[in-house]
């Protein structure tokens, strides 16, 4: 019988065991006053969570991948445009940007923080569109569609490198929406501003994901859209709600993409702990990057000067990833891989044409990350296992010539 702990990737059950009254006084209010679909308690979350982020608005909707295309369409993107973002990102980010109307395309990643390369995309502006210097609009040259808009993906609980991206944006007329799903709480030093700014508030709009197994998540789906824009934040309100303005004036045709008061009265009992979580999390990551620093094969996460992450993730860099991955599944230790196809080369995008090698820094990474254990209740003594087991796992895997 094995004898050693077991570290799960993920630790839900913990703190809301913790949170279990709480939680349970929401559910009770809710019953108490029937208000099952918007009201006080989405009004509630939406002001703390706009003030969490800093931004002047905040629109509670159903998921993640509402969030993103209802920011997208509130922004401008019209149908038969081109939205630019990264390949090394979850399906929603795409969908997100298919289901808007619009075509994704793909510019690689960084190197070192797989968010999007600037350069790259600067490349494929110039090298794959032209610019028309009466309407001052990009397109593409393959088919003429306009180039609207640009996703970089904060990825992994650390936001990409937003003054870069957002210059190069700004020269080609382009709308920037971040995918903030992986972010809560995560800060850039903006040089161009001389000040930290958090996740959401840097681009036109940003999309939250509320998952539960997000930095903050709700006990099923959830999401929202931030921005200081008055005009997206009253189109992304009739969005969610069929378009309408008020009780059955469809300004637009819109969906049914509202947050349930339920789940808005839970995250508002987590958002008051989630600078603290946050913090846990920083704190885990730093012993683990003490742990890891000298153990060969082993390459940890990258943190520009810029940056302050919150770890959504703790995502290391091994060859021979699968194998060291069945090891540790062996010895008691949760992992994941996000993500282990890149979108281009998924069935549901192959109609983009695009092969093996035609971005390779995110095909290189699809087949070398490895999510370890992260969550803020991580105890010093399973990391110090969890890196031991890792330190075995990857000097046992063959290295091939």
């Amino acid at each position: 019988m094995s004898t050693h702990p077991i570290v799960p990737f993920l630790d839900l059950l913990t703190p809301h065991r913790q949170l279990e009254e709480a939680f349970v006084a929401v559910f009770k209010r809710a019953l108490a006053t029937a208000g099952f679909i918007g009201g006080p308690m989405v009004d509630g979350f939406e002001r703390e969570f706009a003030d969490f982020c800093g931004t002047c608005h905040a629109v509670g909707v159903a998921s993640g991948t509402d969030a993103l295309r209802f920011a997208l369409i509130a922004a401008g993107v019209q149908p038969g445009d081109v939205v630019v973002t990264v390949p090394n990102t979850f399906i929603a980010t795409a969908e997100a940007i298919s289901q808007a109307g619009a075509t994704p395309a793909f510019v690689d990643v960084d190197e070192r923080t797989f968010t999007m390369d600037p350069e790259r995309l600067r490349s494929y502006l110039e090298r794959d569109c032209s610019r028309d210097p009466s309407t001052r609009k990009t397109t593409t040259r393959r088919t003429g569609a306009i180039v609207r808009a640009v996703v970089p993906v904060h990825l992994f609980g650390q936001m990409a490198d937003m003054d870069a991206i957002g210059e190069i944006a700004a020269e080609h007329d382009l709308i920037v929406v971040e995918d903030a799903c992986q972010a809560h709480g995560a800060e850039y030093f903006s040089k161009a501003q001389s000040r930290w700014r958090r996740a959401g508030t840097i681009g036109a709009a940003a999309a939250f994901s509320f998952y539960p197994g997000k930095n903050l998540g709700a006990c099923g789906e959830a999401g929202a859209i931030t921005t200081d824009d008055d005009r997206i934040d009253a189109c992304c309100r009739m969005l969610r709600d069929h378009g309408q303005s008020r009780k059955y004036v469809h300004e637009m045709e819109g969906y049914n993409g509202r947050l349930d008061a339920i789940q808005a009265g839970i995250l508002r009992v987590k958002l008051e702990r989630l600078a603290a979580w946050n913090a846990q999390r920083q704190t885990c990551a730093a012993v683990y990057a003490d742990l890891l620093q000298d153990c060969p094969g082993v390459t940890l996460p990258y943190v520009p000067d810029w940056s302050r992450p919150v770890y959504h993730l703790f995502v290391v860099r091994v060859a021979g990833r699968d194998a060291v991955q069945q090891s540790l599944t062996a010895a008691g230790v949760g992992t994941g891989i996000h993500y282990p196809i890149p979108l281009h080369l998924t069935t549901a995008y192959v109609r983009l044409g695009h092969g093996p090698g035609a971005f390779p820094v995110a095909e290189r990474a699809a087949g070398e990350v490895l999510s370890l254990p992260m969550f803020p209740h991580l105890s010093p003594g399973s990391q110090r296992y969890v890196a031991e087991q890792l330190a075995h796992s990857v000097a046992a895997v063959p290295v091939r010539a």
